[in-house]
């Protein structure tokens, strides 16, 4: 009986320091798309919070000043104007004040999932960004919107901070600005569902029951109690995640009630 020829050590050994090299540069470039996506998305956001003239804010800087008692804190408004004409795609920005979620908000009901891999330019990247369910208009009794769970923090990453109460206390308002003006949604419920949970069916409302059971079961669902009952003819507002296992069906939904 024939031997088998044995593979010598030295061809182990090189394929071996091949994966290990292959490893590490997969691992850098996907570092490296990811640096990409956020450095384009604080781009954006520089382009949206800069003024709109120039020479009109000189103007007024030059004016008189006021007594500090007639002076008023003004609050910041971005210019969404710029993105609406990049891409039409984008009807909004996305924003929880002290947290990294701070997107363009995109919304494409012939093709729900267009930016689950692309960039706001609509070129491939891992991050996406975060965009509203096809099935919904911004006039829709829940805005559904979805965002990827990233490892490092990014774009829905940080949602899941939200299962401690602490930081519940510390970010309760999600804005959400669109060409209408910027709306408040006080956070009420947050919960871990499966892909497949009722709470993705729930886009309109015939009547206040159906309304207060809606808002009922979300409150019952929560993983803590906010002590926030919205009323009917609030709007709300969804945030919808990857949440347990990699790959699985769990889902993390931060669910609020417009409040301003």
């Amino acid at each position: 009986m024939k031997k088998k020829p044995k593979i010598p050590r030295v061809v182990i050994g090189t394929v071996l320091v091949f994966l290990v090299l292959l490893s590490v540069f997969m691992a850098g470039h996907d570092l490296w798309r990811q640096k990409q996506a956020q450095d384009t998305f604080e781009d954006l956001a520089d382009l949206v919070t800069a003024p709109e003239d120039p020479e009109e804010s000189q103007v007024e800087s030059s004016a008189p000043e006021e007594s500090a008692e007639a002076q008023e804190p003004q609050e910041e408004q971005r210019n969404l104007s710029l993105l609406f004409e990049q891409n039409a795609d984008c009807i909004g920005w996305i924003c929880i004040p002290g947290t990294a979620v701070d997107y363009p908000l995109m919304h494409t009901p012939e093709d729900s999932e267009k930016y689950l891999r692309r960039d706001f330019y609509g070129a491939y990247s891992v991050n996406g960004v975060p965009f509203l369910d096809g099935r919904c208009s911004l006039e829709s009794a829940n805005l559904i919107i979805y965002g990827h769970n990233m490892k490092n923090g990014t774009m829905f990453g940080s949602l899941k901070n939200y299962t401690d109460a602490s930081y519940y206390a510390e970010h309760p308002t999600i804005e959400l600005e669109t060409a209408a003006g910027k709306a408040l949604y006080t956070i009420f419920s947050v919960m871990t569902v499966q892909k497949d949970d009722a709470w993705y069916r729930f886009l309109t409302v015939d009547t206040e029951t159906d309304f207060l059971h809606q808002i009922r079961y979300a409150r019952e669902c929560s993983l803590y109690d906010t002590g926030i009952i919205p009323t009917y003819g609030q709007q709300l507002l969804t945030l919808s995640t990857c949440y347990g296992s990699s790959g699985g069906d769990g889902r993390l939904l931060i669910v609020a009630a417009k409040t301003e």
